[in-house]
């Protein structure tokens, strides 16, 4: 996956960790002053302590590089791969006070990124043999939208928009502040160039018809069971076969297959990047 990652996309990279690093480290790491002696020099390993699917490890490296561009960064896996219980994932070399002061901000990402792929595959390989894809929404933690939509990635996950900026979609508030349904569609087709496609959410059948009859490209059918899916799916198929269906809100690895066997096009969770547990990884020194 890192080699997919453009230099563009470096610079967000960095300023990330940047600022994770100064939220932790501030003015110094006044233990590791303390304790650690100069010169001091010392190996370590990034060690799986359960079974997921590694997402992360670049950004593991490149946090060990912006506090000591000497500490020599072995990765042993690559993101994508599942990894079990003892895995070494990584070796780390160089200034101890370095590695120290570097660990919990790497782990911190290392483990919450690895979580969320390893989350999203589990959506992933639930609905396996439906066409319906599985997506992340913008429900990220402040800051880190860049880590945890390419943990989406890494888990077989598809990203929805990124921000504000890069899609339309029209929510509840957004069709009470224009006027109902047919006006904000109109409106967001006025304004918006032509690549943009013009996504609706709906919360009954009623705004599915509307939604149809105002030229959406995209409906999102929100906190819909299957069965009223399934109904929502046959409106629009049957009068505009070319709109894609999204289903949301309310998706769990228990009924996530059988939303998707309603014949949707894209499921997406919130809960890939808001709930997902980090996994379980440590760093240990070798004596």
């Amino acid at each position: 996956m890192a080699d997919k990652i453009s230099k563009s996309s470096w610079v967000i990279i960095d300023r990330i960790i940047k600022n994770a690093l100064e939220e932790d480290i501030g003015s110094g790491d006044i233990t590791t002053n303390a304790l650690t002696p100069e010169g001091s020099v010392s190996n370590a390993s990034l060690t799986a302590k359960s079974g997921f699917i590694l997402a992360g490890l670049p950004f593991a490296k490149r946090t060990f590089e912006l506090v000591d561009r000497n500490l020599k960064f072995r990765a042993l896996k690559k993101d994508g791969g599942s990894v079990k219980a003892g895995t070494v994932l990584a070796t780390i070399k160089g200034s101890t006070s370095s590695l120290l002061t570097a660990e919990r901000t790497a782990l911190n990402i290392l483990q919450r990124l690895s979580g969320i792929a390893t989350l999203t595959n589990e959506y992933v390989k639930t609905i396996k043999g439906l066409k319906a894809g599985i997506a992340d929404t913008r429900k990220t933690a402040p800051g880190l939208r860049f880590f945890d939509k390419y943990a989406v990635k890494t888990g077989k996950g598809t990203n929805h928009r990124f921000g504000l900026f890069d899609g339309v979609l029209i929510k509840d508030n957004h069709i009470a502040a224009a006027g109902g349904i047919a006006r904000a569609v109109k409106l967001a087709r006025c304004k918006a160039h032509h690549l943009l496609k013009i996504e609706v959410e709906v919360k009954n059948l009623k705004e599915v018809r509307e939604a149809v009859l105002s030229n959406a490209d995209i409906i999102m059918l929100d906190n819909m069971q299957p069965d009223r899916i399934t109904k929502a799916v046959d409106i629009i198929r049957n009068n505009a076969a070319s709109i894609t269906i999204e289903a949301s809100g309310n998706v769990s690895l228990k009924n996530v297959r059988r939303i998707a066997e309603t014949g949707i096009d894209l499921i997406s969770i919130g809960a890939l990047t808001h709930s997902a547990p980090a996994a379980d990884i440590s760093l240990n020194f070798k004596s």
